[in-house]
């Protein structure tokens, strides 16, 4: 082989001389015969310090990226052999030219068109791998770092092996990090969920890619990033623009998945977040579970939301047998975020949370074999959640929702104890509902199928359901809020009522159905001689002189008096206590009206 000498300038190499020159070269102890080294080994080694605290060679980077560009077809064997001496570097502990090697593949990711960057990922994802695997924190942040610019970077060819398993166990174990330094530690939890971002960037719109959604990999991600968001309070405003502690990127992180959520994937997410709050016991108290499902509400796309009701209602359902508190504390969470899925609930998926809510509240009932605060806490809950989610509904809507909730009643003739429990449970969420409820025509706000079962009801015998539905009565009639007022019971004149003259409907509404709602309070009053009865029936009857009573309406109200009077004819003055006979004493004028 005369022909060869190495003091002469080489050429490039034919492939089937690369084995016999990596020989010549690995055996020559003089360094003269690396000059028959294939050119970009020349150019990668030349990147290289004598002394490692130098740094990078620039101005050979410049060149090695220079032929990278001019010879694409070399990536692959560039980032191959930069992969190789990285290995052994780390092998020999010798970490200061891993982090010029590393530094290296970056520049060359950042110079590579979109085109030809598949023929360099392979190698520069195991580079990543590789640092990630050693026990050095430095090392593994810096491999982070790297594999976050490179999911920032948008690919045009897909990428039809290429998988992420290792890559979200890896990032995932690192937002776990417990090192008894507190600065490294979050230095490496920030690095761990900065790496889930970037799998979270890199994955979820490919789709020719392994599935970020799977079941393997959500568990992995969610808990991990709750773990980190359990670590501090949580962000009232998106005016930080890169969050600096492992809490803030973590809620920043679940903000971004969330929000990539189709409707087939956002379960996928809920799912593991529920599992979480359960095996940690985070539902009593349930503080850090109400922010968490308020940053999912207000992150997910908003026709999605409704599954996320429905998902926290069928956990609702699977914890039946747990304790009332931490069904109390599943229903308060449900009653915080319930009002921002009520916007986009129209039709049949309003009337299926009302009719779940209604079934929570059956359930407890039929299983409650007493009275405990507990179980009452959990009922006030649903009830509060059932008003929230009407509140945000069209008063249109308010109305179909009560006359849902009426239909559910028990017949008030079933005077068992679940029936009366019942009864009172439901009318107490009918209550709940009216109380949003701004009434403009009562013709709208009584419809005749709503309105004879309410009366019915006025009529029942336990005497908490007749006060429930008076107080009913009171939220519907009262649309001048004199109710304060009328709340005071006197003989006296009430001057600062407001008043104003019923409409033409309104009208009508009295002629038609007047004399039904005034002989419905008489009877109620009639039954049993008892104080808040008669109270509230004295505040229902005093509404509706203020609000329906005018010349045309005269009649209505005259055969009430009559009716009154009679009532009173037939139970005696005497049957009634000193100080209710003052009060109605004056039946032909209770109002001071002329």
């Amino acid at each position: 082989m005369s022909m060869i000498k190495c003091c002469f300038e080489p050429l490039e190499m034919p492939e089937f001389l690369d084995s016999f020159v990596k020989k010549c070269t690995e055996g020559c102890c003089c360094g003269c015969c690396s000059a028959l080294r294939p050119r970009y080994k020349r150019l990668v080694d030349n990147i290289f310090p004598a002394n490692p605290e130098d740094g990078l060679v620039k101005s050979n980077m410049e060149k090695l990226t220079f032929y990278s560009l001019r010879s694409p077809e070399k990536l692959d064997r560039i980032g191959e052999y930069l992969y190789q001496r990285a290995s052994k570097d780390i092998y020999r502990k010798r970490y200061k030219f891993v982090e010029i090697a590393m530094e290296a593949m970056d520049l060359l990711l950042m110079a590579c068109h979109a085109q030809i960057l598949n023929l360099f990922v392979e190698s520069f994802l195991r580079m990543v791998q590789k640092l990630l695997e050693d026990t050095n924190p430095t090392l593994q942040i810096m491999a982070t770092n790297s594999f976050v610019r490179f999911a920032n970077i948008e690919e045009d060819t897909p990428s039809y092996h290429r998988r992420y398993d290792f890559f979200i166990s890896k990032f995932s174990s690192m937002c776990y990090g417990n090192n008894d330094d507190m600065e490294l530690r979050d230095s490496i939890r920030m690095a761990g969920i900065k790496g889930l971002q970037g799998v979270i960037r890199k994955t979820v719109s490919d789709d020719l890619v392994a599935n970020i959604w799977e079941k393997q990999h959500m568990e992995k991600i969610v808990p991990s990033l709750l773990f980190n968001m359990q670590s501090g309070p949580s962000k009232t405003t998106d005016t930080e623009a890169t969050p600096s502690t492992p809490p803030l990127l973590a809620e920043a992180v679940l903000r971004e998945l969330v929000s990539r959520a189709s409707f087939g994937h956002i379960k996928s997410v809920l799912k593991p977040l529920l599992t979480h709050l359960d095996h940690h016991k985070l539902w009593v108290p349930n503080k850090f579970a109400i922010d968490t499902f308020r940053i999912v509400m207000i992150s997910i796309q908003p026709q999605y939301s409704y599954t996320v009701v429905e998902t926290l209602m069928s956990h609702l359902d699977q914890n039946l047998t747990s304790s009332p508190k931490t069904r109390t504390s599943l229903a308060v969470v449900l009653s915080k975020i319930i009002a921002i899925a009520a916007g986009e609930s129209v039709g049949p998926s309003a009337l299926d949370i009302i009719n779940n809510l209604l079934m929570h509240l059956k359930t407890s009932v039929s299983t409650q074999h007493e009275s405990t605060p507990e179980e009452t806490q959990y009922q006030e809950a649903l009830i509060n959640a059932l008003g929230e989610f009407a509140n945000h509904h069209p008063d249109y809507q308010k109305i179909e929702i009560m006359l849902f909730i009426m239909n559910t009643v028990p017949d008030p003739s079933n005077k068992s104890r679940g029936d009366q429990l019942l009864q009172n449970i439901l009318l107490k969420s009918l209550l709940k509902v009216g109380t949003q409820y701004r009434t403009v025509s009562f013709e709208k706000a009584f419809p005749v199928s709503f309105l004879q079962p309410l009366l019915k009801m006025a009529r029942a015998a336990s005497i908490p359901i007749r006060i429930i539905v008076m107080q009913i009565f009171q939220q519907l009639l009262d649309r001048h809020q004199n109710q304060h007022l009328l709340n005071v019971i006197s003989v006296s004149h009430y001057p600062t009522l407001t008043i104003e003259s019923p409409s033409r409907s309104d009208i009508l509404f009295t002629h038609k159905y007047g004399s039904n709602i005034l002989q419905a309070i008489i009877e109620s009053m009639s039954q049993e001689n008892h104080l808040e009865v008669l109270k509230s029936s004295y505040n229902t009857i005093a509404l509706v002189v203020v609000e329906m009573a005018c010349g045309e309406t005269v009649q209505e109200i005259l055969l009430f008096i009559l009716g009154w009077q009679e009532w009173r004819r037939i139970i005696g003055n005497e049957a009634l206590p000193y100080f209710n006979y003052n009060v109605f004493k004056q039946d032909v004028n209770p109002l001071g009206y002329d």
